[in-house]
């Protein structure tokens, strides 16, 4: 049981790793070439609503809706299990090409309230159809899960970094004396081609695993019908904070969609507030995509195995809390306490000035301390799925997502301002951990025994060193100014966390080093 949970979100963590650097080396890429300003605020606008739905669907909440049920069509027999993935395929390529024609329509509609001339709109419409093509890698990726293939599904997101990455910087050589909206045009339409890619990728890997989907057939309706019926309050569950970070979003954008006044006042938030918001939103999801989501990710097929066996899923559960933990918890103090030489180390140069670093920093410094949080919310959503719940995770869901906009529209008028919009997020998924724990302990019995509570404390405890042996460092040591010299400060602080933490971990014999490792103690 616990080799196949560290196992897959081995694999999924590898993959997941090389996403998010290639991820941060797009906004590299961006930031250096558009900075914090219109164009990219134009950029992170148009991106907004196709990445919604790569977040929703692309990290789980469209597999744990099909899963299940593809995977028990499969033991009863393979045609059924491939008819049902041929009609889900077939529908949403119909429902969300439709959608995606009306979405068109409708910005045309918008550009003649806007201005045709507003770059955002513009955008958006050459980014729209990336969203059918990124929900159909989330089909064909949960049906290579099922048959064990972890790896295609959380791979695909680096041809689209890398595509935005090459169009960015070969655009201005090819085509000497660009203007920087034709640049960011074309960096758009690259979305798209590398949603073409992606599902290429996708199909190709499930003919090499030999999946055979099938016509549709009559005997696939009635399991169809049930995943449809699950797919919205799971999406509903586990993409809250997908949902909250979208209108953090749209909070964020009111500058660039209407103007500088709402009522005839001042609006708290200026130009550039979406793209400030967006690149602190990457940063903190590195570790969160990389740790947090993997294992929630291996841990969802292994749940729904063991939902009738009370013991073992419990245990499994209790592994999962702990590692997700153990990873979390120092991962947020760290990146809370390295804010500033992080964001200039990644952003910096170009476009991108130290005003801007200090502004990415402030807001950072809001999302980072839930990162346990986050992670810890993608598992116990994940296991009320799998024993049949999920009207407590849409309720929890819906209240938090409500929650979530009043602290927004309240603390943006608060000198944090766009750093409200980080905090409002981590304060939601903080409470929705409790109300999810709570939840989730109601039906399957306590779930923080004296093993999972022995291992927080400790975590906290090494995470409390590591705390104390870089706030020395902050205090003492001046921010350098040039590039070279903030990446050496980084090193040096990331060296010195690692090493403490990972001293402390041996020190207080955790077995959640070994398993993050892999090794077998």
């Amino acid at each position: 049981m616990s080799d196949g949970l560290e196992r897959n979100a081995r694999t999924v963590t590898v993959l997941t790793a090389a996403s998010r650097v290639t991820g941060l080396a797009r906004d590299a890429v961006l930031s250096r070439a558009f900075g914090v300003g219109p164009v990219m605020d134009a950029f992170a606008l148009a991106f907004m609503v196709p990445n919604l739905f790569r977040r929703l669907f692309g990290e789980g909440a469209l597999s744990a809706a099909f899963l299940p049920v593809y995977a028990r069509l499969r033991r009863e027999g393979i045609d059924r299990a491939g008819h049902l993935a041929s009609m889900l395929i077939g529908l949403m390529v119909a429902v969300l090409g439709g959608l995606t024609v009306l979405g068109e329509v409708v910005l045309m509609v918008l550009a003649g309230f806007v201005g045709r001339d507003h770059l955002g709109v513009r955008l958006l419409a050459i980014t729209l159809p990336y969203m059918p093509l990124v929900c159909l890698v989330a089909v064909v990726g949960a049906v290579l899960q099922v048959h064990g293939r972890f790896g295609p599904t959380a791979a695909a997101p680096v041809l689209l970094n890398l595509s935005i990455v090459v169009v960015t910087l070969a655009a201005p050589l090819v085509l000497p004396g660009l203007s920087a909206e034709t640049h960011v045009a074309l960096v758009a339409a690259s979305v798209v081609v590398a949603g073409v890619m992606q599902v290429a990728w996708s199909v190709l890997a499930l003919r090499r695993a030999g999946v055979r989907l099938g016509w549709p057939g009559g005997s696939a309706r009635e399991p169809l019908r049930e995943v449809l019926q699950q797919a919205l309050p799971m999406i509903l569950g586990l993409g809250v904070l997908q949902l909250n970070t979208f209108l953090d979003g749209l909070i964020a954008s009111y500058p660039s969609l209407v103007g500088p006044t709402v009522l005839g006042i001042d609006y708290p938030l200026d130009l550039g507030a979406l793209a400030t918001i967006g690149y602190a939103q990457r940063l903190y999801e590195f570790p969160l995509g990389v740790f947090g989501i993997a294992v929630a990710t291996a841990i969802f097929p292994l749940l729904a195995a063991q939902a009738h066996e009370p013991d073992r899923f419990v245990e499994t559960l209790r592994r999962g809390l702990r590692l997700v933990a153990y990873i979390g918890l120092p991962a947020g103090a760290g990146l809370l306490l390295v804010s500033t030489p992080v964001t200039a180390v990644i952003l910096e140069g170009g476009d991108f000035t130290r005003a801007d670093t200090a502004r990415v920093a402030f807001v950072l410094i809001g999302y980072a301390p839930a990162i346990w949080a986050y992670s810890m919310n993608h598992v116990l959503t994940r296991g009320l799925y799998a024993i049949g719940d999920t009207r407590g995770p849409v309720r929890i869901s819906v209240g938090m997502v409500g929650l979530n906009l009043l602290l927004n529209l309240t603390l943006i008028w608060t000198p944090l301002r766009e750093a409200g919009l980080a905090w409002s997020t981590a304060i939601c998924a903080v409470l929705q951990t409790i109300l999810l724990a709570r939840r989730l302990g109601m039906r399957t019995g306590p779930l923080l025994d004296g093993a999972v509570l022995r291992s927080w404390v400790r975590t906290a405890a090494c995470t409390a060193l590591v705390a104390m042996a870089l706030l020395p460092v902050n205090m003492l040591v001046a921010l350098p100014e040039s590039w070279r010299g903030m990446a050496a400060l980084l090193a040096v602080q990331v060296a010195i966390g690692a090493g403490v933490y990972v001293a402390a971990s041996l020190a207080l014999r955790m077995p959640e080093l070994w398993w993050a490792l892999g090794a077998r103690r």
